[in-house]
């Protein structure tokens, strides 16, 4: 028997894919974890058990206003000091503002928004896409026409209404050329023309059609005056003002609103440098319409000029429905064949004439899931919700490149459905990316540090629980939680609060004896007073739980969260080569910890409290070396589980570990 000393300084690989369970030539393998359940990755290398969440309010759970008919969550940033979190059910808009649901919008008495009129019903909601500009909100979906949200006087004032286009672009779905009987006489040859038939040829639908010319001349029909007379404005100058003879002109038409209740309405939008961009529709999926500069609800073109309307359809050998637009380094589009974006040269605004679209890749986006933005790059799901992508430029290659960021992970992504960017704010923070999966209810969360080339996932597990949204207002992550209560489907609104080791959580301070949690009637329940740990309570039937003792500063009562970290197998790197089939046991595990109340190694408790005259106080946070011995039995893997099962802080920087080996079968 032989014995070895091993160490895994940090855990900045996560969770790894089971598919890498032999790659332990890998680097990322040695900092890797088998498991890493209910716990973040911070940027230093340590895990820490994740926040809990705090209960907001609940939504409603029958009839056609439940969550159960879609939901959908949508930050809106009003200024530096007003940031909300807006949550879509159907027909209604709740809107919370520092984790707390204001009420009586407008005046209503209801705590929600109606927005029935603008049809944003639960079914729409999956693949709704949104841009802000000040107090605006807008709301895109192909079956409803671009509606705007606008912020009022007050946090309780909002609307709701369709937008009032001032010019939509036009499109021949199919159309017709006559020769009209009579002469045409154009006022100028360019520009701002008024064109005199000598027969009645127009009428008020003739605005938006097209008048062309022989041997020269093409003019597009801005205004109706008469039968005979419109005025246009010419896309090539007529060869003179003389009357041109029958014959020699005719009269195309057929030219009707791009986007109209018969058409469809654009599917995804964003703004970007001075432009309201709207990409893609039903009837032309693959379209990118850019309206005029500070003017983002007129699209007509007209002249041409640089800051007029612009136009352009992705034309490739593959279909490309455009799902969303981002305004980024260049203006990204993504559609479900590929990713695309409009090149710019230098500090070049665009113009309509320098306006094109150049191809990057080839994986395609998953409609519904919005595209989130890292310093690095752009994050996407793939069309078929496999991988997470990184969409990033590249000076080398002076193009875009498409990055696999979930290569060693991809295991945890389940039908992902709902993707959210929370920023770092702090050192000992990475940047957050948070994915809710449809399959099993989990989150799956990135750790990431970019620029370190640091991605560490991880998965949230919620008890009696399924995420179903995810979002972020500026700091804060809202979520929308699907819970069996007492055999009762239930919605309910939380926010991940740092403060709090349960979930759906409720606090309060001073002297309490009882506390209603009716929310939870029926759960087992972790219960916290004064920072000491009570015994769990069952929430009886009205939903008010009795303390074992009144409170003197205050308490937090929620569902307990499970927390699991496992090695993955010991690799020992010996002269003979490492050997994987022998088989080993863990002697001895020294843990480095920070700020922490309690942990179990492989089941094992590992005392914490600190004996001394009082004993009913809270168990002091400890940063130091927790050893365990005497830890049994012989396998082929050897792996140490880092366990909690307790409402406490835990953070697992490293551990030394020594191992002995068994080289018979």
């Amino acid at each position: 028997m032989s014995r070895f000393v091993s160490i895994q300084t940090n855990f900045s690989t996560g969770e790894l894919d089971p598919l890498l369970r032999a790659r332990v030539d890998l680097q990322a393998y040695s900092n890797a974890l088998e498991k890493a359940t209910n716990v973040v990755c911070q940027p230093q290398g340590g895990i820490r058990r994740r926040p809990g969440s705090r209960y907001i309010t609940s939504l409603a759970n029958s009839g056609a206003e439940s969550a159960a008919n879609g939901s959908r969550l949508v930050e809106f940033e009003f200024s530096t000091d007003d940031s909300y979190m807006l949550c879509f059910t159907h027909n209604r808009m709740y809107i919370f503002k520092a984790g707390v649901l204001i009420t009586n919008i407008n005046g209503s008495g209801n705590p929600y928004l109606d927005t029935s009129s603008v049809g944003l019903t639960g079914a729409k909601l999956a693949n709704i896409v949104w841009t802000q500009s000040a107090d605006t909100l807008i709301v895109v979906h192909p079956d409803i026409a671009p509606v705007e949200i606008v912020r009022g006087a007050t946090d309780a004032s909002w609307t709701a209404g369709a937008i009032a286009f001032d010019t939509i672009p036009k499109y021949a779905f199919s159309y017709t050329i006559t020769n009209p009987a009579g002469t045409l006489t154009p006022s100028a040859v360019a520009g701002k023309v008024t064109l005199t038939a000598s027969s009645a040829v127009f009428s008020a639908g003739s605005v938006g059609q097209f008048v062309n010319a022989t041997p020269q001349g093409r003019a597009k029909i801005v205004k109706y005056n008469s039968t005979t007379s419109v005025d246009a404005i010419t896309e090539f100058p007529f060869f003179n003002t003389s009357a041109i003879a029958s014959g020699a002109w005719d009269y195309e038409t057929g030219y009707e609103s791009v986007w109209s209740v018969t058409r469809g309405w654009p599917r995804s939008v964003t703004f970007h440098e001075g432009r309201l961009y709207f990409g893609g529709s039903k009837s032309r999926p693959s379209t990118v319409w850019g309206s005029k500069v500070g003017l983002f609800f007129d699209f007509e073109p007209t002249e041409g000029l640089d800051d007029d309307a612009i136009e352009a359809t992705l034309d490739t050998n593959t279909f490309n429905a455009i799902v969303d637009i981002i305004s980024g380094r260049d203006l990204q589009i993504f559609t479900t064949g590929g990713e695309f974006y409009v090149p710019q040269n230098g500090l070049d605004p665009i113009t309509p004439t320098n306006f094109f679209v150049k191809t990057a890749s080839r994986n395609g986006t998953k409609e519904g899931i919005r595209i989130q933005q890292l310093e690095s790059g752009t994050l996407f799901v793939q069309r078929q919700g496999k991988s997470l992508n990184e969409f990033a430029y590249t000076d080398t290659q002076a193009t875009y490149v498409t990055a696999k960021i979930s290569l060693l992970a991809g295991h945890l992504l389940k039908t992902p459905t709902r993707m959210a960017l929370r920023r770092s704010v702090a050192t000992d923070e990475n940047d957050l990316l948070l994915i809710t999966n449809a399959d099993d209810g989990t989150m799956a969360v990135f750790s990431l540090l970019r620029a370190q080339n640091v991605i560490a996932p991880s998965e949230f597990i919620t008890v009696d629980g399924s995420y179903v949204d995810v979002n972020v207002d500026i700091s804060t992550i809202y979520t929308i939680v699907k819970r069996s209560i007492d055999g009762v489907d239930q919605y309910y609104v939380e926010i991940f609060d740092t403060t709090l080791l349960t979930d759906s959580a409720k606090t309060g301070s001073g002297v309490v004896s009882s506390v209603s949690v009716a929310h939870l009637e029926g759960e087992i329940v972790n219960i916290l007073e004064d920072g000491l740990v009570q015994a769990n309570q069952e929430v009886p039937s009205g939903g008010t739980i009795t303390l074992a003792r009144a409170t003197a500063t205050g308490y937090e009562i929620g569902l307990p969260i499970n927390v699991e970290a496992r090695t993955m197998p010991v690799d020992l790197k010996l002269k003979t080569g490492t050997r994987i089939g022998f088989k080993k046991r863990i002697v001895e595990v020294n843990a480095l910890v920070a700020d922490t109340q309690h942990m179990r190694i492989n089941g094992k408790l590992i005392p914490f409290r600190q004996f001394g005259p009082i004993l009913d106080q809270a168990i002091e946070e400890f940063t130091g070396i927790k050893t365990l011995h005497g830890i049994l039995g012989y396998s082929q893997e050897a792996k140490i589980t880092i366990s909690q099962d307790i409402p406490l802080k835990m953070t697992l920087l490293g551990m030394e570990y020594k191992v002995a080996t068994h080289q018979g079968t």
